[in-house]
């Protein structure tokens, strides 16, 4: 998908860009009725949809299919932005594109969830929303369990049917140009450093590296600390310990074949 040019006949590379006065002038006049300014306002943001579509890929899905799904997120947050909120567009849309898109998944996903589980999920779903109105916190499943008067079991099982599978390469925080994927928070606890130091010969290698990088991988591969923990005691931020981490490795290279 990603070197596709053409999806649903429109030729994306020259899709066009909207500036944030150009968008919040065009919502304006939206507001007022305008809808030659509705249609230019949803063609100056396909390259919005686009990059959240792009989020999905390797799902079994037709790239036609997501974007014009996400093209319906799109309008709806459209119609749902509230201009006197000093908010970007883009901020407001990406995850109401991104949670279109989702329950099309979920919804025709080739795996099947029967209706009255979903049924059951959507109603525990209103419940917690419910709840937390009224609590002072988030509502436990045991809370939400009771409320509908069911089994937790069910409520948890009915939970897990609906939810999307999360890629162990999925980013979840950004800085700069550094990307930490849910794998970097993820704990080594099959015996990191025996099958390391029995199988290859690395500490030649990680002598060659400065004593940061090498108290990084110590503690990465052979405490099996996640990347967090490793920036709490280092004292950097967990972006710059998953650059550094990537770089040692990259010149372990030289020495070992990982």
């Amino acid at each position: 998908m990603a070197n596709k040019v053409i999806i649903c006949g429109i030729d994306t590379g020259s899709l066009p860009v909207l500036k944030q006065e150009e968008m919040r002038s065009l919502l304006q006049k939206i507001k007022a009725g305008d809808t030659q300014a509705r249609d230019r306002f949803i063609y100056g943001n396909l390259r919005l949809v686009l990059s959240v579509v792009q989020r999905f890929s390797g799902r079994g899905e037709q790239a036609d299919d997501l974007f014009q799904v996400g093209c319906i997120g799109l309008m709806k947050a459209m119609s749902g932005f509230d201009l006197s909120l000093d908010v970007r567009f883009s901020t407001y849309a990406v995850p109401m594109i991104a949670g279109e898109i989702r329950r099309h998944l979920r919804d025709y996903n080739a795996v099947r969830v029967s209706r009255s589980i979903r049924d059951l999920a959507y109603r525990a779903m209103q419940a917690k929303n419910k709840l937390a109105e009224s609590l002072d916190h988030e509502p436990t499943v045991s809370e939400i369990a009771k409320e509908l008067s069911i089994p937790e079991s069910s409520v948890l099982y009915a939970l897990d049917a609906i939810s999307d599978p999360v890629s162990l390469y999925e980013p979840i925080y950004h800085s700069d140009d550094d990307a930490v994927c849910l794998m970097d928070q993820i704990k080594d606890v099959g015996g990191g450093e025996s099958n390391w130091l029995n199988s290859i010969a690395l500490e030649e290698g990680i002598s060659k590296l400065n004593e940061r990088e090498q108290k990084i991988l110590r503690m990465r591969y052979f405490a099996s600390r996640t990347q967090m923990e490793v920036s709490k005691e280092i004292g950097i931020s967990q972006a710059q310990v998953s650059r550094l981490e990537k770089s040692a490795l990259k010149q372990l290279e030289k020495y070992v074949k990982l």
